[in-house]
């Protein structure tokens, strides 16, 4: 029977079928037939197959094996062996390194979850996340953990030897890592559940801080053509008082081409120490002309707006939310304050296409506006509750109504049902999106996180409006096509029923 195919094939040999028939049966691995010279094979094969496969606590193991196979290679006399038994050495040092790495695989596994705790509430329109800090839980160890454990790393060490002998082109130890993480949290079918590496862990954070260093400018991205275009441009903002507008398309930073760059890691580029300048390469159309122009940008701590006020006619005071983050609340605050000094008598919130945020934002935002009580609980699968009150030192007193839509989800969701349950306003506008459950991050001790469906939460009635979502008082749809999909306040239907709803509400 020919046992070419189960040959260990010399990675340093230009031909990677070829190989010496002395070395036919030495060479064999586990899955061979039709070996001889049965007397110094069976020892050479036993210890080449410990040091391919075995995970080795101690060096002395390994250098036990080693001079096994040394001692065979000299009274077979086959010096073409040499060559391979360096080969076989550089492959078990890079091994021996790795099998620690996947033993602590095992060993996280075994010990649990990580160390910070905070429960989350996420949204499926957009990555971001509604999250506390106050409480920690006790994770029971399973029986049997240890042996799942043993078994997990023990195949995790098989596969990365074979990846490490076999795979033809060149890859990084840590992404095998890391997607091992990910594919782990995967394994549970949970959208919502996630595993973060150190990087995404640190950009999810800053993300809802509401701050960041960079230029203060929006991007978007075209999926086919990969085109980074500048949806928006922050007011009082670097990039504004560079120059940078609306519709520039961005094709160079810091000189580096990122036409065909994913937009997360153009932004990354982007962003960076304060006080440091970028240099932004964009192509700007005017006039069916196409020129180039170079900005250099100082980069600095950007706030980002997450509210947007005005009073509109007749002292109806309107404020947009787009997100639930920590400068949220005092933009929040500031704003109620700014249109109460204006004479206010009625209120319109929007959170419509808002995709929810941080649970101590719409928290105190709600304690803000509503009199003393409940306004959001959650509750996990042991039975344990955690409770978030008003303390009624502040109130809202005027007429209020609540736009939301579809897209209206988690943070957005709590604030509206506690609106309505408390019944100090109306929610008008189209079903929320119906994301009742909760999840926490925990971080890990080398940065990393992992993000848990843990929970359900609930209006201060008891209502669980996950995959229901919440049925506003007043429906009524807007019409895309007929208005665009930017609301536009002279022709927005749904903002105009709002306020009409809130005039009503005075007139009693």
């Amino acid at each position: 029977m020919d046992n070419k195919d189960n040959v260990y094939k010399d990675a340093t040999s230009p031909e990677s079928g070829s190989y010496n028939t002395n070395q036919n049966n030495v060479f064999n691995n586990t899955a061979s037939t039709g070996s001889t010279n049965t007397g110094n094979n069976e020892l050479f094969g036993d210890a080449y197959n410990r040091v391919m496969n075995e995970g080795y606590n101690d060096i002395n193991s390994l250098n036990n094996d080693m001079m096994s196979l040394k001692i065979d290679e000299q009274n077979m006399q086959i010096n073409s062996l040499s060559r391979n038994m360096q080969n076989l050495t550089n492959s078990y040092e890079k091994k021996l390194k790795s099998t620690r790495k996947w033993r602590t695989v095992g060993c996280i596994i075994s010990l649990g979850l990580g160390l910070a705790v905070g429960a989350l509430v996420s949204a499926a329109v957009v990555s971001r996340y509604l999250y506390n800090t106050d409480n920690a839980w006790v994770v029971p160890k399973k029986t049997g953990e240890d042996k799942l454990s043993s078994k997990i790393a023990d195949k995790v060490d098989s596969i990365d030897a074979i990846i490490d002998s076999r795979y033809l082109e060149d890859y990084k130890e840590d992404d095998l890592e890391s997607y091992i993480y990910k594919g782990m949290i995967a394994g549970l079918g949970d959208p919502y559940s996630t595993y973060y590496t150190a990087q995404e862990y640190k950009d999810m954070l800053e993300s809802t801080n509401g701050k960041y260093k960079g230029i203060g400018v929006y991007v978007s991205q075209d999926p086919n053509t990969k085109k980074i275009t500048v949806a928006d441009v922050m007011e009082d903002g670097p990039a504004k008082e560079a120059g940078i507008i609306a519709g520039d398309v961005i094709i160079k930073v810091d000189g580096e081409d990122v036409t065909q760059m994913d937009i997360n890691n153009v932004t990354a580029k982007i962003k960076g120490e304060e006080g440091k300048p970028v240099r932004i390469t964009v192509i700007r159309t005017e006039k069916e002309e196409e020129k180039e122009l170079e900005f250099n940008v100082d980069r600095r701590e950007i706030e980002v707006k997450t509210i947007k006020y005005e009073m509109l006619a007749d002292k109806v005071g309107y404020i947009q939310i787009t997100e639930f983050e920590e400068t949220t609340i005092e933009q929040f605050k500031n704003a109620i304050t700014d249109l109460k000094k204006q004479g206010m008598t009625g209120l319109v919130v929007d959170l419509r296409d808002n995709p929810g945020g941080l649970l101590n934002a719409v928290s105190d935002m709600l304690d803000y506006i509503l009199p003393e009580g409940l306004t959001v609980y959650t509750q996990d699968k042991y039975g344990n509750k955690d409770e978030y009150k008003s303390d009624a030192k502040t109130e809202l007193d005027v007429p209020m109504t609540v736009l939301i839509n579809g897209n209206s989800a988690s943070a957005s969701e709590i604030f509206a049902g506690a609106v309505q349950d408390y019944g100090v306003g109306k929610l008008v506008g189209e079903n929320s999106f119906g994301k009742g459950i909760v999840q926490e991050i925990r971080s890990l001790s080398d940065g990393s996180a992992i993000k848990l469906t843990i929970s359900k939460y609930y209006t201060p009635k008891g209502r669980c409006i996950h995959k229901t979502g919440i049925k506003p008082d007043v429906e009524i749809e807007y019409d895309k096509e007929a208005m665009g999909d930017k609301y536009d306040k002279a022709k927005d239907n749904q903002l105009k029923k709002a306020v009409d709803e809130v005039k009503a509400m005075s007139d009693k």
